[in-house]
């Protein structure tokens, strides 16, 4: 655990997401038996969602170890080109909003994979997608700063394109974006990215990187094992 993002792990989900296992007191124990300085517990929202309240009142009862900083996140999909995500008011408490790339974000709100695929397929350049992509993510970025980056770049596998496939001019962009804007960026256990040339244009741009397994049981939080690499490599290991 050289690296220091890997002291953290920063995107840790509780049964306050629909599809996550384990309670926040077991994702704090799970931390603190990891040997972990902080988390950040993170749970999904919408513009629907009413509970935040309850589960700021529940993080503020947790019996923390001594040693382990807890922080709060909620985590909500960019809805479009403007930055504009589907998400609720927020009362105070909340540390970071977690950005996510859940669906693509285009000019009439977010697409689902499979619809971007087959607009690719009837001829829309791939350039011209990864522009407006990353165009979205860096519009998000400054409407919404001072928050983070979840597993950025985990929608183009699924749109059939890939990281490699953005460049280092939209790379450099989105990078400087990101120390501008005071994001967090995290590297991604789960997902595995965002990928080294992405790293290493935000170590140029002088953006912060931070760590997370993304973990929906608490067996898995700051266990780390495919961001490893990742990390070595952009340090010239």
């Amino acid at each position: 655990m050289s690296h220091p993002a890997l002291r953290g792990d920063h995107h840790v989900h509780s049964t306050f997401s629909d599809d996550a296992v384990s309670t926040l007191e077991e994702n704090v124990a799970a931390a603190a038996a990891a040997g972990l300085e902080t988390v950040r517990l993170v749970d999904h929202v919408r513009q629907s969602t009413t509970w935040v309240p309850e589960y700021l009142a529940a993080v503020r009862r947790l019996r923390v170890p001594e040693g382990l900083t807890v922080l709060t996140g909620v985590e909500a999909k960019i809805l479009d080109v403007s930055g504009a995500l589907d998400i609720p008011t927020l009362p105070e408490g909340i540390d970071r909003i977690l950005i996510a790339d859940h669906q693509f974000p285009d000019v009439d709100g977010p697409l689902g994979p499979s619809a971007v695929r087959e607009r690719i397929a009837a001829g829309w350049a791939p350039a011209d997608v990864l522009d407006r992509f990353v165009d979205a993510v860096i519009a998000t970025m400054r409407r919404h700063p001072g928050n983070q980056l979840a597993h950025c770049f985990s929608i183009l596998p699924k749109i059939g394109l890939a990281e490699e496939d953005l460049g280092a001019e939209r790379l450099d962009a989105w990078a400087r974006a990101a120390a501008e804007t005071d994001t967090l960026v995290e590297v991604n256990e789960k997902w595995t990215c965002p990928g080294t040339d992405a790293l290493r244009a935000l170590e140029r741009a002088g953006a912060a990187i931070v760590a997370s397994t993304d973990s929906h049981v608490a067996a898995d939080v700051g266990r780390y094992a495919r961001i490893l690499p990742l990390l070595a490599r952009t340090e010239g290991r």
